[in-house]
């Protein structure tokens, strides 16, 4: 098990676009993904999920990946979100 934890960056949050990228992006990996914010854990691989969770700018998360290719998959997570998700 790998985990970051991250400041969200882009001013809308997980609005549809980045958490659908998001899930997109984490759902090509086998291991378990799972975003923890506000006491909850959010299934990363769920574009609906992430939006339900109405993750905001500056809200604080930590990316979990468990399993095969975990690193690769938190790599990939952290680019997308220290990035902006390119916005």
């Amino acid at each position: 098990m790998v985990q970051k934890h991250f400041t969200v960056k882009n001013a809308q949050g997980f609005h549809m676009r980045p958490a659908t990228n998001f899930a997109t992006a984490m759902a090509a990996h086998p291991c378990s993904v799972i975003i923890r914010f506000n006491g909850k854990e959010v299934n990363a691989k769920s574009p609906m999920l992430i939006m339900a969770a109405c993750i905001k700018v500056g809200s604080e998360i930590d990316v979990v990946c468990d399993g095969e290719g975990e690193n690769e998959a938190l790599a990939i997570a952290a680019n997308m979100i220290e990035s902006g998700f390119g916005e």
